[in-house]
């Protein structure tokens, strides 16, 4: 398959970088500047595209690629991918979910304790020298409290099945309700947020998802309640969310993702209630080798007239 043109448009593990330099005539379009170039000088012979979280093919390059056939996702995430002009393409569109589902919900959870338990904020009590002061402040237990999750999918009940584990009540809010879920569902971000003490957001990028938690939703879940957001930073407007923290209107966040990355409001910095993480959810190297696997595995399945297997479009 080594005639095979593949076009790179978003930084990937260098691993999988490597093993598509191996198996295709692979072409770095990381660089919107330098895509350009490539584009107009092979765009007739490209026939995949690679993509992740951080970048994909919007309808004016897939337009431009007229033997395009397959975008396949270093990401569970596809909001940066124009699905709609990929079906009306009849381009191909994978993405990598379950391999990462644990590794996001494992880092929920120490997202979780990390904001009540003040951990961070306890490890630099120590390194500062002020433990010889005195002792450092009380903070609050994990254990027993009330999970809302946004979005009951793959890692939404990954995470509910971890909460569980520590005797916690688990409800809910997604599009529909789930008949076979055993836990509480409300129809509403807001009475969801009204009912928990931990709000975790865990739903696909969708136009309807944008902002969804907004300044309502935050004054629901109150001075006590703790906001944990793994999913897509666009997911929360990000103003209302550090003036609420500012004001004391919202007890904490733990934030693994950003409306701007990598840029994160500044305000944010100071607060002890805040556990600020570089979108690393999925950050291991056993789960970014298994999606960079499965990303090279739906390219062979493709080229060779085989089923894919995380088929998205």
């Amino acid at each position: 398959m080594g005639t095979i043109s593949v076009l790179l448009v978003a930084k990937v593990l260098p691993y999988l970088e490597q093993e598509l330099d191996k198996r295709y005539k692979l072409f770095d379009g990381i660089d919107p500047s330098q895509r350009a170039a490539v584009v107009r000088d092979h765009a007739a012979s490209i026939r995949a595209v690679v993509a992740s979280s951080s970048g994909g093919p919007d309808a004016a390059l897939i337009e431009a690629l007229p033997k395009l056939e397959i975008v396949s996702s270093f990401s569970v995430g596809v909001d940066k991918i124009d699905l709609e002009k990929c079906k009306e393409r009849g381009v191909r569109v994978t993405n990598t979910p379950d391999v990462l589902t644990d590794e996001v919900a494992d880092l929920t959870i120490g997202l979780i304790l990390a904001v009540l338990r003040r951990i961070c904020e306890c490890d630099r009590y120590v390194r500062s020298g002020n433990w010889k002061k005195g002792d450092y402040k009380l903070t609050t237990k994990f254990s027993g409290k009330t999970v809302g999750i946004l979005g009951l999918g793959r890692i939404g009940a990954a995470v509910a099945k971890r909460a569980e584990g520590f005797d916690c009540k688990i409800c809910y809010y997604s599009r529909n309700e789930k008949p076979d879920s055993k836990y509480k569902y409300y129809p509403s971000v807001v009475e969801l947020a009204s009912n928990c003490d931990v709000l975790v957001v865990a739903c696909p990028l969708t136009p309807e998802t944008h902002h969804i938690i907004n300044r309502e939703v935050i004054n629901a879940l109150g001075p006590k309640g703790v906001l944990i957001n793994i999913g897509r930073g666009k997911h929360v407007d990000e103003p209302e969310l550090v003036s609420a923290l500012l004001e004391g209107r919202l007890g904490g966040a733990g934030l693994d993702v950003f409306e701007n990355e990598p840029h994160v409001p500044e305000e944010l910095f100071g607060l002890e209630n805040v556990v600020l993480l570089p979108h690393v959810g999925s950050a291991t190297v056993e789960t970014r080798t298994a999606m960079a696997n499965l990303v090279l595995d739906n390219l062979e399945a493709h080229f060779l007239g085989k089923p894919l297997l995380t088929p998205l479009v």
